[in-house]
């Protein structure tokens, strides 16, 4: 299936004698200043910063990451690890797009996490990970008990005979994904999923390795596959 869409060690050395104290002194003063600080993700999320031309993550994806528009996700209660690497996808040069648009081009967060840090990034990942999804998406299609079916079996069984593996096996059983690796897809919005899965299947989502593993699942699925288990991700609880 192919289909056209509009729509993260700093190496280092130190010297040996006398040298090592101040070293070391110097690589604990890092370290802690490295530390993650969830009020400063908080200020980015809800102000942004206008001197350095960052908006303002709340206009698109609500308060505490809560998002009330189908295209923007929900990113409360997100795995840090996660957000934070989807940040650095985003603003990946413009010759090595990650998450772009069918054309090939980057999408509109690229220039939104263009000025970002890494500090940034971190900051709000933390941030948002320390909320809660209390407007969490529902499946759209819940009374129609052939999708529904279809959704379930996928979810849990995949499609052996096109080597699609069962979502549950790295998203979990109930959607909580597994921090740090799988994303929680439970309570995401549908229409964003369903998104997702063609961006993927089309090739202009990556992530980020030589092997991309959601694209070549995404692309062994059809249209009502892809539409039947995104609406079960998205009310599976």
């Amino acid at each position: 299936m192919k289909r056209v869409l509009s729509n993260i060690l700093v190496a280092g050395s130190v010297l040996a004698g006398m040298a090592f104290g101040t070293a070391a002194f110097g690589a604990e003063a890092a370290a802690a200043s490295a530390v993650p600080d969830a009020e400063k993700g908080a200020a980015l999320y809800t102000k942004g910063d206008t001197s350095r031309g960052i908006l303002a993550c709340v206009a698109c994806h609500g308060a505490n990451g809560n998002s009330g528009v189908p295209m923007y996700p929900n990113l409360a209660g997100m795995p840090h690890e996660y957000i934070a690497l989807q940040l650095e996808h985003f603003k990946a040069p413009a010759d090595k797009v990650i998450r772009g648009t069918a054309d090939g081009k980057p999408t509109a967060m690229a220039p939104i996490v263009a000025q970002m840090t890494k500090e940034d990034m971190q900051n709000l990942s933390v941030f948002l990970s320390k909320q809660q999804l209390t407007q969490p998406a529902k499946a759209k299609q819940g009374d129609n008990k052939k999708v529904v079916e279809r959704g379930r079996q996928i979810w849990r069984a995949g499609i052996p005979e096109r080597s699609v593996p069962a979502c549950a096996s790295c998203h979990g059983a109930t959607g909580q994904g597994i921090p740090s690796a799988f994303p929680r897809l439970s309570g995401q919005h549908p229409e964003y999923l369903e998104a997702q899965l063609h961006a993927f299947a089309d090739g202009y989502r990556q992530q980020g390795g030589a092997e991309n593993m959601m694209g070549k699942i995404a692309n062994r699925m059809n249209k009502a596959d892809i539409q039947a288990v995104a609406d079960y991700a998205a009310g599976i609880r």
